[in-house]
């Protein structure tokens, strides 16, 4: 505290912050990013372990035998989907009665934005189908949920026949004490959110469906299950909800657990956990899988039903039955056992899943990574932003030069108002402008150009963000005539801390976005100015635009998955995620669209005009 209150002190620390202000810049960027690096390290992270003491043994005895009997099931589900051309409402109706349930239907319809090109559709309608087992043992105020989607083709006929055996089997049990509710949901992400939305009576994407007739208890965790074949070499449990949101730990803690338990390998991002963390090999296996976190937990949108459980505080995962050249084998019965014992031990909770952590990045199942251990990187990347805010203020608040007849020079240190609220007023609206135009102007672009309702939406997006590059660069001009040497300075602080407080607030909230935006927009803030190389520096600035970051993202994430792809593929991709983007947005509420064309593209915008400036 004396050296900031001692006035000498605090100027000398202020002195030597701002002569060795780019080289400080400089070490913390790499710092931040070898510390995100070396997160992957096996001894520099946390082994898994069990926090909530309700869960805190796998001592439970599974007996779970029908697993022929719930692959029969799935054939007959598979059957009569075929015969009716969808989901087979009735036999789903009087399957779960048979087996003692309280079966209730919900009807549902959503009409995009605009046409879904990938899974083809439009205008969605469909019917979810749910069972309720009541708990025998207590006052039935608490459920647990399983639901498999009812997917097109072949398609998860295995999960709906293990769900229904499951069903079956856990009827005749009396420890129960917590409603199940069995869910086979329709049209996957659409039906969940009809059947959400309506059991907590709440409607925030405007889609129409039936009130709920039967209720359970207040859900405290669930399960989705995805199985498409008869025999599975491993398991894998998804965890990436809606913009970033993870379950509580301890759900992939009792899900790797049984795993152990049991004899089943399993994963996560579909990899194997490797034991020789200590070689190169290793050492990228674990970066590799954190990275695959990294990516989809940026993306904001739900990887699985479950994604969408965790917007009302459900714990929720996603279970993905793989089959692949492996020689080792686990039947639907082992299965099965696995996620009765999970159940079980979910039904011995008195409370929510609360004890473990909520924020973290997994390079295996066995190790991972807290929040107190990644928030570091960040913040030596954010701090770069208030080194150079600090220099910024200092050149700012400096006596103006003095002349040969002594006298300051007060235009440069008094730049107008207008010359710093233009460019943001009109960066503003650009990207205001790209948020809106994309899904309002479809019908006029199908109608004078020969493309499709989703080519237009994102073609439409594509020409705004571009002509957003030529519109604000000489914005400052229109009002005030040439901008001052101070003006462009107040921008770049005004536009500086603003980074800073965008960034800091988007990583509390989903690190992995704000993590990847700061590795790209940082160097953009710290060294742009208008006396730098135009043509060099613009190109860097274009690639380091959010754009271009995503473009670059595309090809990564196919990388990390070994999946390279051409640049052709790799740009109809790109299309692709920008269209799935906009329709997450409007679909579930995804923020990531709003958040890139309302406040990181504009924030871009002003460290364009800095370059530009005259």
């Amino acid at each position: 505290m004396g050296l900031l209150s001692d006035p000498n002190r605090r100027r000398a620390l202020i002195n030597l912050l701002t002569r060795l202000n780019a080289p400080i810049c400089v070490l913390c960027y790499f710092a931040g990013v070898c510390w995100f690096m070396g997160l992957a390290f096996e001894p520099f992270t946390l082994r898994t372990y069990m926090s909530e003491n309700a869960m805190g043994s796998t001592m439970v005895e599974e007996r779970f035998p029908s697993g022929e009997r719930a692959l029969a099931t799935g054939r007959e589900f598979a059957a009569h989907k075929k015969k009716v051309g969808g989901m087979p409402v009735d036999w789903l109706v009087k399957t779960m009665q048979a087996r003692g349930l309280e079966v209730f239907t919900q009807s549902f319809s959503r009409t995009l934005p605009f046409p879904d090109e990938d899974k083809e559709r439009y205008i969605v309608k469909g019917t979810n189908v749910y069972g309720i087992l009541r708990a025998p043992r207590a006052a039935r105020t608490e459920a647990l949920v399983l639901s498999a989607p009812c997917s097109p083709g072949d398609n998860n006929n295995q999960a709906v026949g293990l769900l229904l055996g499951l069903a079956h089997y856990f009827r005749g049990q009396i420890f129960w004490a917590k409603d199940i509710i069995f869910l086979v949901n329709e049209h996957d992400l659409i039906g969940m959110q009809a059947w959400l939305e309506s059991y907590h009576h709440t409607n925030t994407t405007g889609m129409d469906w039936s009130p709920l007739q039967g209720r359970g208890g207040s859900i405290q965790a669930a399960l989705s299950l995805e199985l498409s074949s008869d025999v599975i070499t491993s398991l894998d449990i998804v965890l990436e909800g809606l913009n970033g949101q993870l379950p509580n730990l301890d759900l992939a803690n009792l899900f790797y657990a049984f795993c152990q338990k049991i004899g089943v390998l399993c994963t996560i991002q579909g990899r194997l956990q490797r034991n020789d963390w200590d070689s190169v090999s290793g050492y990228s296996h674990a970066v590799q899988t954190m990275m695959l976190m990294v990516m989809k937990q940026a993306s904001g949108r739900p990887w699985g039903d479950h994604g969408l459980f965790l917007r009302y505080h459900i714990e929720a995962a996603s279970i993905k039955g793989i089959n692949s050249f492996r020689q080792y084998k686990t039947d639907i019965t082992t299965v099965g056992r696995l996620l009765e014992g999970m159940f079980r031990k979910l039904n011995n909770l008195l409370e929510r899943l609360h004890q473990s952590y909520f924020f973290y990045l997994m390079p295996s199942l066995s190790h991972f990574v807290s929040i107190g251990y990644y928030m570091p990187a960040f913040g030596l990347l954010a701090v770069i932003l208030l080194l150079r805010a600090l220099d910024l203020w200092v050149q700012f608040v400096s006596p103006p030069a003095v002349t040969a007849d002594g006298v300051g020079d007060v235009e440069q240190s008094s730049p107008g108002a207008l010359s710093v609220l233009t460019p943001l007023v009109i960066s503003h609206l650009t990207g205001a402008a790209l948020y809106i135009l994309p899904t309002r102007f479809q019908e006029i672009a199908v109608e004078h150009f020969p493309v499709s309702e989703t080519e237009a939406v994102v073609l439409t997006a594509i020409a705004v963000y571009t002509a957003g590059l030529a519109l604000p660069h000489n914005t400052h001009r229109l009002l005030s005539g040439e901008g001052t040497e101070q003006g462009w300075r107040v921008l770049k602080l005004v536009a500086v801390l603003y980074l800073a407080i965008l960034l800091g607030c988007t990583a509390l909230i989903n690190f992995s976005l704000g993590f990847i935006l700061a590795l790209t927009l940082v160097p953009v803030a710290a060294f742009v100015t208008p006396h730098v190389p135009k043509t060099l520096s613009a190109v860097v600035l274009v690639i380091l635009s959010p754009a271009c970051t995503l473009l670059l993202s595309v090809f990564f994430f196919q990388e990390l998955q070994e999946m390279p792809v051409s640049f052709q593929d790799g740009w109809l991709m790109y299309l692709s995620v920008i269209s799935q983007g906009i329709l997450d947005h409007h679909l579930y509420g995804s923020l990531v669209y709003p958040l890139i064309a309302l406040m990181v593209y504009p924030c871009w915008l002003l460290f364009w005009n800095i370059l530009f400036w005259k």
